[in-house]
């Protein structure tokens, strides 16, 4: 089975064995919300694991050895199997083969499930330690939505509002690594104005949002409100120099600092998930207006 297309009231959702990857998402009146993977950037909405943006070197280190692992990880260009399939839930599943273990010497099962609710898409990442080690880990999500989700209104007339206020600086990449020094934020009375220049210096990184929730809008038309549980950062991407799609990132995990080049273990951000345990994180992309 190449993809499922899944039904709900309001919304739809199709989802691709390659990557587990959500690959369209529409309202009721059919519109397309979700990026459709133009060139600007060939992808919808990756699924991040065992990493979150780059190692330096890209090279992960574990007990002396040394494995090369590239930005993001190998989830986003994995087969998943299906395990399960429904008309408004499916769930698929990659665990650890020769492979992975060439690049990520640990053993795991990640399922990922989409559910539909109304006007909703509930996504849930389950990671299980089936080695005999603690699991360190890192997930997350990547989706990229049209920007502007409706056509004849400008970028610059979409805006962010966060659940909460979020007075505390952010943090930037220079060659995909973090920078050490924190920024001031761009987030004022809850609110992000976005537009282009926002992103000539990469993402915009909360390490510690006090928000579970933003609310991607104009002052009118279809609106996208993101809901997150277990996550404890959140990206703010698109493209630098000007790309149609904006993305908001769950994540639990970082890019490596500009000057760590450690133990995995103990990157910044990485889960330790003891051995037969299982960590349960999710998110949810509801359909609004405005």
């Amino acid at each position: 089975m190449e993809q499922v297309t899944l039904h709900g009231d309001g919304i739809s959702a199709t989802i691709v064995g390659q990557g587990a990857e959500l690959v369209s998402l529409r309202n009721a009146e059919g519109l397309e919300l979700l990026w459709q993977a133009g060139p600007e950037w060939r992808r919808h909405s990756p699924v991040l694991f065992p990493i979150v943006g780059r190692l330096k070197g890209d090279q992960l280190r574990h007990r002396g050895q040394v494995y090369p692992l590239t930005q993001h990880g190998f989830a986003r260009d994995k087969p998943f199997a299906w395990a399960e399939t429904g008309p408004r839930s499916c769930t698929l599943v990659l665990t650890d083969d020769a492979d992975t273990r060439a690049r990520y010497p640990f053993a795991f099962r990640l399922a990922v499930t989409y559910t539909l609710e109304r006007r909703r898409l509930d996504i849930s990442f389950d990671i299980t330690n089936t080695g005999d080690e603690t699991l360190p880990a890192s997930v997350g999500a990547h989706p990229a939505f049209n920007w502007p989700l409706q056509h004849g209104l400008a970028k610059t007339d979409y805006h962010l509002t966060f659940s909460a206020d979020e007075p505390a600086p952010i943090r930037r990449l220079k060659d995909g690594l973090m920078l050490a020094a924190p920024q001031p934020t761009p987030i004022e009375d809850k609110t992000l104005a976005l537009s282009e220049r926002l992103f000539d210096a990469d993402a915009v990184i909360l390490d510690r949002p006090a928000s579970a929730s933003v609310h991607y809008a104009a002052a009118h038309g279809p609106a996208i409100e993101v809901t997150w549980q277990g996550f404890q950062e959140l990206g703010i991407w698109s493209k630098p120099g000007g790309a149609p799609f904006l993305c908001i990132e769950p994540w639990h995990g970082l890019a490596s600092p500009v000057d760590f080049d450690g133990e995995f273990a103990d990157k910044p951000g990485v889960m330790l998930i003891a051995r037969g345990e299982k960590r349960v994180l999710s998110y949810q992309v509801k359909l609004t207006s405005t």
